[in-house]
């Protein structure tokens, strides 16, 4: 059955940098969306003023960009429901504060902070769970009156019902059911007029007509309270989908912003997108991995490109359990959409890493050399270690790698001379004319063709693992080929 267009929002909080968590809340969110022709909205929830963090918000919106995940709505696109930023509705939302508490669903709060901390001092003595004790709930028009006409500062508080129960459906987790004698009355506006979480983020969610709330699961505590405001306002509900947190690779403990640092130092691997991107994976393998931590279409198919995410997915098979960060997945999925993708775009894309890496590459040679290590790097950071030899003037290495296995050095360096004298006379660098002939002096020497191989690797590549030989002796040309072999094997005679 077709879904009606849907309305969704993303609605992260500067507070940090976009990290996958985020990465994959707006994915679920954007699919919807995209599948059923309706629209991706990107609200900033800066409510939390003290713990914004500078770039931030210009790190989210380049990250999506990045990944793709355009929104319909929202901070430099616009739209109907503007602005999109939740500080910038701080009008907005203290009317709605006003709304309730003339409808009786919400009271001005006069408890002093010495007050306050008092009663969680005596709470905390008494062992009893800390909340507000509804002192200003039961205020008189009078005295309400006198403590205003007193300038004394004052909060809004909703006003939770005393007894009974909240039930809210979520579509992924079904009904959910908290005692509202566990809930207090909690803080809707602060006394500087400015709105807290809670009321701002269901206010615009209703009053932008979001249909699916699709967040994580960190917002379950909360689900409670924003039901019970949308209710005292007569607002409809919306589709309710809480996400599960990730685990740490190891699955014990939630994946959290602090594991970033040992991640990125111990094993090259990060949960901020940005970073992602600067190690070199490709956004389709970010998004193919995110999109199964916590979804799956079925049993068996594993890969996608975006059209198929969006034809595929489905609320019902988004799996309430937690999923643990598997960084071999995410590299697995880098090589599935690494080597789909066209010599030419490739060679263009990994020209920066070669530049970061202090290596000036020729880009038409660049291209020519894609095809040799496309099938053997992981991210683009693998490229210029592996074949940053094919631009430089020379190479470096030791003499003891430069060795015949059972040679002495003289030995190897006549040997290495010997290969020098065949390439030399040999009419073609064509790779197969190399293999062909380098096979045959082996075989001639009584040597294993590993035996031969290994030392002229190092003489040509300076490393002990190179892209595949022969071809990379073609694309160097005859000249420099000699060059280095000749190089390698003064140097065995210098020992």
């Amino acid at each position: 059955m077709t879904m009606q267009p849907v309305r969704v929002r993303f609605a992260p909080s500067p507070t940090g940098f976009l990290h996958i968590g985020g990465a994959r809340t707006a994915l679920y969110n954007y699919l919807l969306a995209r599948q059923t022709g309706g629209s991706f909205v990107l609200r900033i929830e800066d409510t939390d003023q003290e713990r914004l963090v500078p770039g931030a918000l210009e790190n989210m919106l380049a990250a999506l960009r990045w990944l793709g995940l355009q929104w319909d709505e929202g901070p430099q696109v616009g739209g109907p429901h503007a602005p999109y930023v939740q500080s910038e509705r701080a009008a907005l939302h203290r009317a709605r504060a006003e709304q309730l508490v003339l409808a009786g669903k919400a009271y001005y709060c006069y408890c002093t902070r010495e007050r306050l901390d008092a009663l969680r001092t005596e709470q905390r003595v008494l062992k009893r769970p800390p909340r507000y004790d509804g002192h200003c709930r039961g205020l008189s028009a009078a005295e309400a009156a006198q403590l205003r006409a007193a300038g004394t500062p004052a909060v809004i508080r909703f006003k939770t019902p005393a007894d009974g129960s909240t039930t809210v459906t979520d579509a992924i987790r079904g009904d959910i059911t908290v005692q509202n004698s566990t809930l207090d009355d909690f803080i809707i506006l602060k006394s500087d007029g400015l709105s807290l979480y809670h009321l701002a983020a269901m206010a615009d969610d209703h009053d932008m007509g979001i249909t699916h709330v699709i967040r994580a699961d960190e917002w379950l505590p909360s689900l409670p309270k924003h039901a019970l405001i949308l209710r005292a306002f007569g607002w409809p509900e919306p589709v309710w989908c809480h996400l599960s947190v990730f685990r740490k690779p190891s699955g014990k403990g939630k994946m959290s912003k602090r594991d970033a640092a040992e991640l990125r130092g111990t094993e090259g691997h990060s949960i901020f997108v940005h970073e992602l991107r600067e190690i070199g994976y490709l956004p389709a393998a970010v998004l193919n991995w995110l999109a199964l931590m916590g979804w799956s279409y079925d049993d068996q198919k594993e890969d996608f490109d975006m059209a198929e995410l969006v034809r595929c997915f489905s609320l019902a098979r988004v799996n309430p359990a937690a999923a643990a960060v598997n960084f071999e997945k995410l590299d697995h999925f880098q090589g599935v959409h690494l080597r789909r993708m066209p010599v030419p775009l490739l060679a263009t894309e990994l020209a920066p890493y070669f530049v970061a890496a202090g290596v000036q590459a020729d880009p038409a040679m660049l291209e020519r050399i894609v095809p040799l290590i496309q099938e053997r790097i992981t991210t683009f950071e693998d490229a210029p270690p592996l074949a940053g030899f094919f631009f430089r003037a020379s190479v470096d290495c030791s003499s003891a790698d430069l060795l015949v296995k059972d040679k002495t050095a003289d030995e190897s360096a006549a040997i290495l001379q010997r290969a020098h004298a065949l390439l030399a006379a040999l009419p073609t660098m064509q790779h197969s004319a190399v293999n062909a002939a380098l096979t045959a002096l082996a075989a001639e020497l009584a040597l294993k063709p590993g035996q031969l191989f290994s030392p002229l690797r190092m003489a040509v590549t300076g490393q002990k693992v190179s892209p595949p030989l022969f071809e990379s002796m073609e694309l160097l040309g005859r000249e420099v080929v000699l060059a280095r072999i000749a190089a390698g094997a003064q140097l065995l005679q210098a020992l």
